[in-house]
């Protein structure tokens, strides 16, 4: 087992690392999903959120093994850039990696197990949610200080946001990470990251007009584009959904 951990605390750290020996058997089951399975476990009384990331495909077993870092590891150093930058994230533990000589296994990712009190989805799912224009104010200037920063978040989509409500002093974290580029984002690049997060007009309007308040940009300009780009994946993705089901036709 490759293995690294961001602490010195051995004890802490024997006890994840057992816990990823024998994951199969241990821990709480939050999600069992048809790419990942999560679980969680109590340690030092810290819960520790562990994702086990579904085993490659035969030529991902080779580029992960000599030509691409995995997504456990990339999880956990993107996870650390972005607490030295200032953004949310839950706390990273560690990585593990089970390659072979000649092909990459399994590999899982630890952190810190947040409490939430939603995600971004319930603001695009519920649009009466409490205090919802507000929320989507702050989640917005939430991402343009992403975009400010050069973090393209890849995978910028409604559950990949946590959000602690705090009476108003809403905070935002970052999960599910191993898709990132750290560069500089010109206009084109910030709207298409914001792109995959809604399918509602209403939602894109606020979004524009708080963007344009802190950019700028013409808000005409922005509302144009981001409501072109979010058409545009969506239609993609549901294409996508029609392809699969079809080459699926059997099941």
């Amino acid at each position: 087992m490759n293995k690294v951990f961001a602490s010195n605390n051995n004890v802490f750290n024997a006890e994840l690392e057992s816990f990823i020996s024998n994951f199969g058997n241990n821990g709480d089951l939050m999600n069992d999903g048809e790419r990942n399975i999560i679980k969680t476990i109590r340690i030092k009384d810290v819960t520790v959120n562990v994702k086990s990331f579904k085993k490659p495909n035969l030529v991902n077993k080779i580029v992960y093994r000599f030509f691409r870092k995995s997504k456990a590891q990339r999880s956990f150093e993107y996870a650390q850039e972005l607490i030295k930058m200032d953004v949310g994230t839950p706390q990273p533990f560690g990585y593990f990696e089970m390659p072979s000589i000649l092909t990459f296994g399994e590999s899982y990712y630890a952190s810190e197990h947040l409490q939430c009190d939603l995600t971004f989805r319930e603001l695009t799912d519920t649009l009466d949610f409490p205090n919802h224009e507000n929320l989507l104010r702050a989640f917005t200037r939430f991402s343009y200080d992403l975009h400010n920063k050069g973090i393209n978040f890849l995978d910028h989509s409604p559950g990949n946001t946590l959000i602690q409500l705090n009476d108003g002093d809403f905070k935002f974290f970052l999960v599910d990470l191993n898709r990132m580029r750290f560069e500089t984002m010109n206009f084109e690049t910030r709207m298409k990251n914001l792109s995959k997060l809604t399918i509602h007009e209403s939602v894109v309007r606020i979004m524009s007009n708080e963007y344009a308040k802190w950019s700028s940009e013409d808000e005409d300009t922005i509302f144009d584009t981001l409501w072109r780009d979010t058409q545009d994946f969506q239609y993609r993705f549901y294409r996508k959904k029609r392809l699969k089901k079809k080459l699926k036709f059997w099941k």
